[in-house]
C-alpha cells in the first residue's frame, strides 16, 4: 500500500510538556521525563519529535537504546548514547572527568585504557555509582555550557547495571543542564518499578501516553494515506477504532489490512469503501470478525485466553477447557486460530496474542455477566493447576477473582501476595498489593482488617517510608473497639520498630508502652517476647544509661523464647543484636550470633532476613578482613529485590569501608545518596550517619573544615555527640590532628575516644581503644608498653594495623631492632587495604625508628612522603621531608607551587610557603606552634606573617587567616 509521512497525531499535550522541559532545564537546573505506555502506542515517533526541539534549540543529544529482542546486553543504551558523542568531545572535556574516566572508558574504550582481561562481567555497587556520576557529569559537558538531551529508549529491555545508573542519574540530574528522557513499556518489570518509585519521590515526571480517539485516529490515517482526513469514509475510521481501540500501531496495520484486502480503495473521487463490502458492519473490529467464523470450541479457547491475559500458560489453560492434551493442540494450530496468538517460547508451553490488545478487543463484543463468567472459570483453573499460589499465581488469582466479581477474595489474595512480597523483599510491590487489599477488605472482618495493617506497617517500613507506615496508626485506634488486645499489641509492636529503625525514639517508645500496656504486666512470654526484642533494640540506640542496663540479657531471653515458642522473627530479630552487642569484646562470638539468624531466615524461606542477615555478615567480614565481596552481593540482592532498607544499611557499610580504604569518591557518591534519601523520606538515623560518614571521609582527606561542618550538621539533625563520641573523636577528629602534623591533639583525641569508648561500645569497634590509641601511646614517648592481654576486638584488620606499628615502636625502644622491622612489615601487610593509615603508621613508626635507631626509617619516611604529597596533605608531607633530612637524605623539593595558592592571593604576591602559613593562621595558632608543623624557627615564621599583612592589606594576622580558602585546614579549630 503507499505510506506518505506519518506526522505526530494527538500528542499536542504531552509535546508541549516536553518543550516546557527543554526550556526549563535550559533556564536551569536538569529535569528526567519517561514516556510510558503499550507498545505502538507511539513513544518513539514522541522522542524523534523532541529530538528536532532540541536540534533547532542547539542542544546536543545523546540517544540510546535498549536491546528488545534477545539477551540483555550490560550497559548498552548507555554505551549507544555515549558512542553517540565521542567523537565530537574535545580532548579538554575528556581531561576536565578527571577520575571518572576511566569508569566512563568501560563504555567508550578509547577514553582510556581497555578493561582487564579477569575483570569481573558485574562491576561492584561503588563502580556503578562512580559510573553513573561520570555519565551525569559527562552530560553537562556534551552541552558545552547549554543544555544537554540524554535519551534511553525501550528501558524495559535494560539490564539492571543499566537500571542502577539510571536510578542515580534520575536521582541528581537536576545538578546538571540535562533532559534525561526515558521511553518503556508499561508492562511490570524492574525498570517501571523504578520509575513509578521515582515518580513517588518527585524526582521524574512520568508521562503516561493514552491511545487517539476517533477525531486523531482519522488524522493518523490521512497523514498515513497522504489524503485530508475529512476525505476518508466513516466506515473505515470505525473500522480502525474498533480493531486498534485507539493505539495507531495497531491502526496503521489494520488501515495497511484494509487497503491490501481491498476493502479501502483509491478511486479518482478519493478513498472510498469497496461497494461489495460497504455493508460490512462498522462496529466489528477488523482484527477480531474472523473470530465469528470459529466454532464455539475454539472460539471459547481464545476467549479464556484472552481473560488469562496478553500471554498465557497452557497448563491453566487446559484446567479451564476440560479437554485432551491433543484437542487443545490441535485447537491451537487451526489456522485462524493461530493467527490471533503464537507460541511464546521454545517448549510451546504457553501462548501469546499476536498484538497485547487483541485479548481485550476479544472479550469487549462479551456482555459483564459473561466476562465475570469467564473469570471466575480461570481463577478456578488457576488454583487447580497451582496449588498454594505460589508465585506470581496468587497476585493473577486475585484480579481474576476481582473481575469475577468477587472483591473479598480478591482482597485475601493480595493480602497474601502482599505477605509473600514482603518476605522477599520487594517492599515497595507489597505496599502495591497490600494498600489494594486495605481497600477491598474494608468490609471484612476486624482481625483480618488488622493482620493486613500489620503486614502493610512491615512493608513500608522495609520500603523506607516510615512516615507513612506511622500513618497507619490513626486507622488502628479505628479498629482498636473492634480488635483484641494482642492483635493491637502487635499492631503498636510493627510500629515501634519502623520508628526505631528510621531513629525516630519519641514515636518508638510511644508505641513499645502501649503495646506492653495492652498485653499487661502478666503476659506470656510468648506474648511479650516481640516486643521486648523491639524495645531491646530500641534501648541499644538510646543515649540513655539507664535504658541500655540490661540490653543484652533481654536480647538472649527474647533470643530464647523466640527459638522454643515458634517465634522466628523474634529469634531472628534477637539474633542481629546479640551480634551487635558482642562484637566490642569477641568479634568471633558476634559473627555465631550473626550465622545463627541468618540460619533462622533460611529456614524460614524469608530473604528480606536472609538479606539483613548477610549485611551483617558482609560488614563481619570488612572488619575482620577488609573483604567487601560478601557485603556487596548483599547490596546487590537488596537493590535487585527493592528492600529498600536493607539496601540502606548495605550503603552505609560500604560507605565506611570505602573511606577506610581511601576510596573517596564512592564513598561521597554512597554518603550524598543516604544523606538524599533520609531527608527526603524523614529517617533521621539515616541522614545522621551519612553526616557522620560525611565528616569522617572529610577528616581521612585533611578537609578540617568540611570535617567541622558535617558535624555540625549531624547535630543539627540531631545526633548524639555524647553516644557517638569514640567514633567522633576516634575515628574522625583524631585524622584530622594527625593530617594536620598536631600531635597533642591527636594524642587527646584518642584518648577522649578511649574513655567514651567504654561507656558506648557498640558504636564503633574501630575507635581506637583497641588499636590507634595504642600507637599514639607508644610514640608519645611513654616509659611501658600497655599490659598484652587478650583483646578481640584488636584482632579487626583496621585496628590490628595500628597493634603492629604499636608493637614495632615499643621493641625498637627496647633495643629489639629486628622484632621492631619485623612487626613493621606485618602492620604494613595489615594496612594494604587502608592507604591512609598505613602512611600514617609509616610515618609515626619511621620517625620513633629515626630517633631509636632501628629499622628502615628513610624508605618508611619517603613511602609516607610520597603518598601525602600526591594526595594533597603538605603538613604531614613536609614533616617528612623535615625527617628525612634529619637522617642525612636528600628529600624532592615538594613545596606547593603557585598553583595551589588562590587566584586573588596569588595576584598579590604570596608565595607558596607564605601560603603555607596562611592556612595554619586560620586556626589562630601561635608563631612557635606553626613553626613546629611546618619545621621552621620561630623568627622565619614572624617574616612571613609580617608578609602576608603587608601583601594582603588584612590589619592583623587573625584577618589574614580569614582568608584561608573554605575546606583548608585552620589549625586547631574544634566545634
Amino acid at each position: 500500500m503507499p505510506v506518505g509521512v506519518t506526522r505526530l497525531v494527538g500528542r499536542t499535550d504531552e509535546l508541549r510538556t516536553l518543550a516546557r522541559t527543554l526550556t526549563a532545564t535550559r533556564d536551569g537546573g536538569g529535569r528526567a521525563v519517561f514516556l510510558v505506555g503499550e507498545p505502538g502506542i507511539g513513544k518513539s515517533r514522541l522522542v524523534a519529535a523532541v529530538r528536532d526541539l532540541a536540534v533547532a534549540g542547539a542542544t546536543r543529544v545523546l540517544h540510546g537504546r535498549s536491546a528488545v529482542v534477545g539477551q540483555a546486553i550490560p550497559l548498552r543504551p548507555l554505551r549507544a548514547a555515549l558512542l553517540s558523542v565521542a567523537g565530537d568531545l574535545p580532548p579538554a572535556d575528556l581531561t576536565a572527568l578527571g577520575p571518572y574516566r576511566p569508569a566512563l572508558a568501560r563504555l567508550v574504550p578509547d577514553w582510556g585504557a581497555p578493561p582487564v582481561a579477569d575483570q569481573p562481567r558485574e562491576p561492584p555497587d561503588h563502580d556503578l555509582l562512580v559510573l553513573a556520576e561520570g555519565v551525569l557529569r559527562l552530560t553537562g559537558l556534551a552541552g558545552g555550557g547549554r543544555d544537554c538531551l540524554l535519551v534511553l529508549e525501550d528501558l524495559h529491555g535494560a539490564d539492571d547495571a543499566t537500571l542502577a545508573v539510571l536510578d542515580y542519574l534520575v536521582d541528581n540530574v537536576d545538578r546538571q543542564p540535562t533532559t534525561l528522557l526515558g521511553t518503556l513499556r508499561a508492562e511490570p518489570g524492574p525498570a517501571l518499578d523504578l520509575v513509578r518509585a521515582a515518580a513517588r519521590r518527585g524526582v521524574c515526571r512520568l508521562v503516561e501516553l493514552g491511545r487517539l480517539g476517533p477525531d486523531d485516529l482519522r488524522q493518523l490515517a490521512g497523514a498515513h494515506l497522504d489524503t485530508h482526513p475529512d476525505e476518508l469514509p466513516q466506515p473505515a475510521i470505525d473500522l480502525l477504532w474498533a480493531g486498534s481501540g485507539g493505539n495507531p500501531g495497531i491502526a496503521e496495520d489494520a488501515l495497511g489490512e484494509l487497503v491490501d484486502v481491498g476493502l479501502l480503495r483509491p478511486t479518482p473521487a478519493g478513498w472510498r469503501m469497496a461497494r461489495e463490502r460497504a455493508d460490512a458492519p462498522a462496529a466489528l473490529p477488523i482484527l477480531t470478525r474472523p473470530v465469528d467464523h470459529l466454532d464455539p470450541r475454539r472460539r471459547e479457547l481464545l476467549l479464556l485466553g484472552a481473560t488469562l491475559g496478553p500471554a498465557f500458560p497452557l497448563v491453566v489453560l487446559r484446567q479451564a477447557i476440560g479437554r485432551p492434551d491433543r484437542e487443545l493442540h490441535d485447537d491451537l494450530a487451526d489456522a485462524t486460530v493461530a493467527r490471533f496468538v503464537r507460541p511464546d517460547g521454545p517448549t510451546a508451553d504457553r501462548y501469546r496474542f499476536a498484538h497485547p490488545v487483541l485479548g481485550a478487543a476479544l472479550l469487549a463484543r462479551l456482555d459483564p455477566a459473561e466476562r465475570r463468567g469467564l473469570a471466575r472459570r480461570v481463577a478456578e483453573a488457576v488454583a487447580t493447576a497451582h496449588p498454594d499460589l505460589p508465585g506470581p499465581h496468587c497476585r493473577t488469582a486475585a484480579d481474576l477473582w476481582l473481575r469475577a466479581g468477587e472483591p473479598a477474595t480478591a482482597g485475601r489474595l493480595l493480602a497474601e501476595a502482599g505477605r509473600r512480597a514482603v518476605d522477599r523483599g520487594a517492599a515497595e510491590e507489597a505496599v502495591d498489593l497490600l494498600e489494594r487489599a486495605v481497600e477491598l477488605l474494608a468490609d471484612a472482618d476486624a482481625a483480618r482488617r488488622g493482620a493486613v495493617l500489620e503486614t502493610l506497617v512491615h512493608a513500608l517500613t522495609e520500603a523506607g517510608a516510615v512516615d507513612r507506615a506511622l500513618g497507619h496508626a490513626a486507622a488502628l485506634d479505628e479498629l482498636a473497639d473492634r480488635l483484641e488486645p494482642g492483635r493491637r499489641a502487635r499492631l503498636h509492636t510493627a510500629l515501634a520498630w519502623a520508628a526505631t529503625t528510621a531513629g525516630l525514639t519519641g514515636d518508638a517508645r510511644r508505641h513499645v508502652e502501649l503495646a506492653r500496656t495492652l498485653l499487661g504486666p502478666e503476659a506470656a512470654e510468648r506474648d511479650a517476647a516481640p516486643v521486648d526484642v523491639v524495645a531491646a533494640h530500641l534501648a541499644n540506640r538510646s543515649d540513655r544509661s539507664e535504658e541500655t542496663v540490661g540490653v543484652e540479657a533481654a536480647a538472649r531471653r527474647a533470643e530464647r523464647v523466640g527459638r522454643t515458642a515458634g517465634l522466628p522473627a523474634v529469634a531472628w530479630r534477637a539474633g542481629l543484636l546479640l551480634g551487635e552487642l558482642a562484637r566490642p569484646r569477641d568479634p568471633a562470638e558476634a559473627t555465631a550470633h550473626l550465622n545463627q539468624a541468618w540460619s533462622v531466615a533460611v529456614r524460614q524461606h524469608v530473604p528480606l532476613w536472609e538479606m539483613h542477615s548477610l549485611v551483617r555478615l558482609g560488614d563481619d567480614d570488612a572488619l575482620r578482613t577488609g573483604d567487601l565481596d560478601r557485603l556487596e552481593r548483599a547490596h546487590r540482592s537488596a537493590a535487585r529485590a527493592g528492600a529498600v532498607h536493607a539496601r540502606h544499611e548495605a550503603e552505609t557499610r560500604l560507605a565506611l569501608h570505602a573511606l577506610l580504604q581511601g576510596r573517596f569518591a564512592a564513598a561521597d557518591l554512597l554518603t550524598e545518596r543516604m544523606l538524599a534519601a533520609g531527608t527526603r523520606r524523614r529517617l533521621p538515623r539515616a541522614a545522621r550517619y551519612a553526616l557522620l560518614l560525611r565528616a569522617t571521609a572529610a577528616a581521612h582527606q585533611g578537609r578540617h573544615r568540611a570535617m567541622t561542618d558535617a558535624l555540625l550538621g549531624f547535630r543539627r539533625h540531631g545526633g548524639d555527640a555524647a553516644r557517638y563520641a569514640p567514633w567522633i573523636h576516634g575515628l574522625a577528629r583524631v585524622f584530622a590532628a594527625l593530617l594536620r602534623e598536631d600531635r597533642p591533639r591527636a594524642l587527646h583525641e584518642s584518648q577522649r575516644a578511649a574513655r567514651t569508648d567504654r561507656d558506648h561500645p557498640t558504636v564503633c569497634p574501630l575507635a581506637g581503644r583497641h588499636g590507634l590509641d595504642l600507637l599514639l601511646t607508644a610514640v608519645s614517648g611513654a616509659d611501658t608498653a600497655p599490659s598484652a592481654g587478650p583483646d578481640p576486638t584488636g584482632r579487626l584488620r583496621w585496628n590490628q594495623q595500628f597493634r603492629l606499628f604499636a608493637r614495632a615502636v615499643w621493641h625498637g625502644r627496647a633495643g629489639r631492632g629486628d622484632e621492631a622491622t619485623e612487626a613493621v612489615r606485618e602492620a604494613v601487610r595489615a594496612a594494604a587495604p587502608y592507604p591512609v593509615a598505613r602512611h600514617v603508621g609509616l610515618r609515626l613508626v619511621g620517625e620513633a625508628a629515626l630517633t631509636d635507631g632501628w629499622g628502615e626509617p628513610v624508605e618508611w619516611l619517603r613511602t609516607a612522603e610520597e603518598h601525602f604529597h600526591r594526595t594533597g596533605v603538605p603538613a604531614v608531607a613536609a614533616a617528612c621531608r623535615s625527617l628525612l633530612r634529619r637522617a642525612g637524605d636528600r628529600p624532592l623539593q615538594r613545596r606547593a607551587g603557585a598553583e595551589d595558592i588562590p587566584v586573588g592571593l596569588r595576584a598579590t604576591g604570596v608565595t607558596p610557603r607564605e601560603y603555607e602559613v596562611l592556612l595554619l593562621l586560620a586556626g589562630r595558632l601561635s608563631n612557635r606552634e606553626i613553626a613546629d608543623r611546618l619545621h621552621l624557627s620561630a623568627r622565619t615564621v614572624e617574616k612571613h606573617v609580617a608578609s602576608l599583612i603587608a601583601k594582603t592589606g588584612q590589619p592583623d594576622r587573625i584577618a589574614v587567616g580569614r582568608l584561608a580558602p573554605t575546606g583548608a585546614p585552620p589549625g586547631a579549630a574544634q566545634v
